[in-house]
């Protein structure tokens, strides 16, 4: 695995009338702008021609918000709906007309004319004071002492509307998913009407080619769902590339890439299991990336890739016959393989291999070439080995073989941790030579160390594969386990690797993580020092 270095809005015309004013703001789906803005004018003019169906009232205006327009010309318009220039919670209404262009309906839940004046009695900051001593009482959620927003609306989602404060805030909810909690005070007697969680959170399923059916956090969109973390993991999604490439601009510049398409279903469940479904493999690259987050996140308290809680995003089915993936500096891209002799590269430990890049650009920034170069490789390596023993998958049960799901022939991967030479290229020692080596092949005196360091020197099984390392100095090192191997690595990444650490700084920068984790008298610290010894690090 390598690593490289809504809708359009639209402006239209306000059509007005004396006796029902109405206002269109944004625009429609397909079609030149033109064409979208007259579809949204057709129905203004008709909604105007039907004022039962617009629940005719003084001081009402409508803002149109998407359109879809049917292949035989049938149209519908979504508008919201304002009332003396607030905004009508659970006003908006869709206006359908035929392929003729008659009128076919309006779909709307608010059943009479809004005949309720808009002057508040209660203050913005007693309806706030309300909502915040509220969450003191009940403390659902957590962290939500501050209010983000306030805004006066009118309520209209219940039999009778009422005026209101809408008073947004944030915090965590208590399974973790952050929180948007949108609190309504009515602006007239000071009560709470309601409360309402704004972050949605989905439960959908994936059904991929490596991992089985998995947990899947997904997005509702209008009618469908889409592959996208809704408040968590950064908000991290999948787009599918349709087998393009990136521009040679792109390429040169790192700027101007395509991000592909969203990828959408009309379920909750993406993927059939097979690559007849391209929305499989993306399932697998979106459970990657969750399970990733979820590891450095858990286990080393990392708020996703950049630190910091921003996401990114996956792209799939990248170029033709494409037998890799890469980190980019924003996304992780995979390929779909050759078909024959390698599958598409969305497997578990891939996932974690090219997010870990983002890692440790992010964090000691280890320049890809010489060895730190290999040592940039061999953290990926690490990491998504980490996080396929962190997932758990019983269809993908945890090795140190890297890739092996989606090598055709034999399973056997690009790459294994225990014995890197085994792969024809990869070294198993350190030599002055390293730092002339392929990044993708030095990595194997990191990969061996860490493997030395978790397991230990000798033959044994893991998940029903063997493994059998031999040391470069003829010496026995016995394991810590990989938890305490893990945390000492990230530690060296993130506290004391810097962007050109070679291997030696590698045994000095674990020597100190593992002292500062477990002290310089463990047998922690004295593994790390075998363990290096053991791959000709001295």
């Amino acid at each position: 695995m390598r690593r490289t270095a809504g809708l359009a809005a639209l402006a239209v015309a306000a059509a007005t009338a004396a006796a029902l004013p109405m206002t269109a703001a944004t625009s429609a789906t397909g079609g030149t702008p033109a064409a979208r803005a007259d579809v949204v004018t057709d129905a203004l003019a008709a909604l105007q021609q039907h004022p039962g169906a617009a629940r005719d009232a003084a001081g009402q205006r409508f803002v149109a918000r998407t359109t879809v327009v049917d292949p035989d010309g049938s149209s519908h318009v979504r508008f919201d709906r304002t009332l003396d220039g607030l905004r009508v919670v659970g006003g908006d209404l869709v206006v359908h007309r035929d392929a003729q262009q008659g009128w076919d309906g309006v779909s709307q839940t608010l059943a009479a004319p809004l005949t309720l004046g808009t002057e508040a009695a209660v203050t913005r900051a007693a309806a706030t004071r309300t909502v915040l001593a509220r969450g003191a009482l009940t403390r659902a959620v957590t962290g939500d002492d501050t209010a983000q927003s306030r805004e006066l609306v009118v309520d209209a989602t219940g039999t009778a509307p009422r005026l209101a404060w809408e008073v947004v805030t944030g915090g965590t909810q208590a399974d973790g998913t952050p929180s948007r909690l949108a609190t309504y005070v009515d602006a007239r007697t000071g009560q709470v009407i309601r409360a309402e969680e704004q972050v949605v959170t989905v439960d959908g399923q994936g059904q991929t080619l490596y991992s089985g059916t998995v947990p899947l956090s997904v997005t509702p969109s209008g009618s469908t769902y889409q592959l996208r973390n809704a408040g968590v993991r950064g908000g991290t999604y999948t787009t599918d590339m349709k087998n393009a490439e990136d521009s040679i601009l792109c390429q040169l510049l790192g700027s101007g890439c395509a991000t592909g398409t969203q990828v959408t279903s009309t379920t909750t469940t993406f993927g059939n299991g097979s690559s007849t479904d391209r929305a499989t493999a993306a399932a697998d690259a979106q459970y990657g990336s969750n399970e990733t987050w979820d590891y450095f996140q858990a286990v080393h308290g990392r708020n996703g890739i950049f630190g910091t809680g921003k996401g990114s995003y996956n792209r799939v089915h990248y170029g033709q016959d494409y037998v890799n993936a890469f980190w980019d500096g924003t996304k992780m891209t995979y390929g779909d393989g050759d078909g024959v002799s390698y599958g598409p590269l969305v497997s578990l430990d891939v996932a974690g291999h090219e997010m870990s890049h983002g890692v440790t650009e992010n964090s000691a920034g280890l320049t890809y070439s010489g060895e730190s170069g290999g040592l940039n490789e061999a953290t990926s390596d690490i990491f998504g080995t980490m996080v396929e023993f962190y997932a758990a998958n019983p269809h993908d049960p945890a090795d140190y073989l890297i890739g092996e799901q989606f090598d055709l022939k034999d399973h056997v991967g690009f790459r294994r941790m225990d014995r890197p030479s085994s792969d024809g290229s990869s070294l198993d020692c350190w030599s002055s030579a390293a730092k002339n080596v392929d990044v993708h092949y030095s990595s194997g005196i990191g990969n061996h160390f860490f493997y030395l360091l978790a397991e230990g020197s000798g033959a044994k099984t893991i998940n029903g594969v063997a493994h059998d390392s031999a040391t470069c100095n003829g010496s026995t090192v016995t394991g810590i386990g990989r938890d305490a191997a893990a945390r000492i690595w990230y530690r060296a990444l993130t506290v004391y690797m810097t962007s050109g650490t070679t291997y030696a700084g590698a045994r000095t920068a674990t020597l100190s993580a593992a002292k500062d984790l477990f002290g310089a008298t463990s047998a922690q610290y004295a593994a790390v020092g075998a363990a290096w010894s053991a791959v000709s690090v001295g």
